[in-house]
């Protein structure tokens, strides 16, 4: 049987489900597609537990009637300033003088076992090497000899109220959440080269309500973390600058908007009607432009900060990798680079095929991203089932069914 995986991207702006299946040469066959404007979630929160769950269930059926299955799990995404991470070690005895699995395990458990509060919640637990006797730079350790095994982890946490409440959500919509999976790390397995990992990279996904940041060393992921800035706010103060309603600042924003006001001539205009105004006025697509460079700076600023502040700063040579909706406003690449001084590119999803129209779009990486983690970590199941059949109660989460898958989920 073929295998099936199925993700739910449940973002500030849009909740984009997707079933996709494996093809030769590592590309990935989109089956269905679901998209719909999200309803009930600010800044990667749920506030409205019944619009978000209405919004989710929308899109799960859309994705259900496009590509014929039911959809019974999915890998479903997770953003918002609550996630935090921490980087931990474990330390197990080599029992029989060669690493096994239950080694393994033991270092593992040992790397978990960190104090954090009742009131948060372990999403993932990130290997990033292997040392024996001392040896470091082990990537597989079983089957080696030694005596001590040790374990490098990276250790993502999460609100555990938070947690629950997509759980609740994606659950009222006759979905089983197989994964959580943090928004970057997602978009990094569809927009990063193995070169840029081993080199030493960022990724940083500019969503609507979060901007979202995986830092990688090494070929593994050392650092995360989540800013509660993103498009929105850039349309926000487009909203306030311009007296617009929401809805038409982004259409302004998409339509003239430029991240370098030096690169936008003086004799550019556009017409919009502001509030409490009876006639179209013409803008000074430079004015907008300046609106827009002081939010894009800040927040570029802010990364800034973050990766100094994570040590990380001097070991990333292959730059900075912008994905997300609002990397695609012209100009911020150029400006990206000029306030954090180091090499930038924007990415998107590609070796796509199928129902394709609107996912080779860098708005689209995190949802195709759950589609290639769920492959590249082994799940080894099926996630949609064709027919209608009535769904089980209480399916257990086969992610988990033994020993040696567990440990495939979580190496590197």
């Amino acid at each position: 049987m073929d295998e099936i995986v199925v993700g739910i991207d449940v973002g500030t702006t849009k909740i984009c489900t997707l079933v996709g299946r494996v093809e030769e040469g590592k590309s990935i066959r989109i089956l269905g597609v679901g998209i719909e404007p999200s309803e009930g979630i600010k800044k990667g929160n749920i506030i409205d537990l019944n619009a978000a769950t209405q919004a989710i269930t929308r899109s799960v059926q859309r994705a259900e009637q496009t590509s014929g299955l039911e959809i019974t799990t999915a890998l479903v995404s997770m953003a918002g300033a609550h996630v935090s991470s921490v980087n931990s070690r474990g330390t197990a005895a080599i029992s029989g003088g060669v690493v096994d699995e239950s080694d393994m395990l033991n270092a593992l458990d040992q790397a978990r076992a960190i104090a954090i509060p009742s009131d948060r919640e372990i999403v993932h637990v990130i290997t990033r090497g292997f040392s024996i006797d001392g040896q470091d730079g082990i990537r597989q350790p079983i089957g080696l000899h030694g005596y001590k095994l040790e374990v490098e982890t990276h250790i993502i946490t999460a609100s555990a109220a938070t947690v629950d409440n997509l759980r609740q959500c994606v659950g009222a919509a006759g979905v089983k959440e197989m994964q959580f999976v943090l928004n970057p790390l997602a978009s990094g397995e569809v927009t990063l080269t193995e070169h840029e990992r081993q080199m030493g990279v960022a990724v940083c996904d500019i969503g609507g309500g979060t901007t979202d940041l995986a830092i990688y060393v090494d070929g593994d992921v050392w650092h995360t973390m989540v800013l509660a800035v993103g498009g929105n706010h850039i349309t926000q103060d487009i909203a306030h600058g311009l007296r617009l309603p929401v809805t038409q600042a982004e259409e302004v924003k998409k339509q003239q908007g430029h991240a370098l006001r030096s690169e936008v001539g003086p004799e550019e205009y556009f017409s919009i009607r502001p509030f409490g105004e009876d006639h179209a006025a013409q803008i000074n697509r430079q004015d907008l432009s300046h609106i827009i460079e002081a939010r894009v700076t800040e927040l570029f600023k802010l990364i800034h900060q973050e990766i100094k502040r994570s040590g990380y700063d001097g070991l990333l040579p292959a730059g900075l990798v912008l994905t997300g909706g609002s990397s695609m406003l012209p100009g911020i690449k150029r400006l990206a680079s000029s306030v954090m001084g180091v090499p930038v590119r924007a990415a998107q999803p590609e070796n796509l095929i199928g129902l394709v129209d609107k996912l080779n779009s860098p708005a689209y990486s995190t949802s195709v991203g759950l589609l290639y983690w769920g492959f590249n970590a082994n799940a080894g199941m099926t996630t949609a089932r064709s027919g209608r059949k009535r769904r089980a109660k209480g399916e257990p989460n086969m992610v988990f069914a033994n020993i040696k898958e567990w440990i495939k989920r979580l190496l590197p």
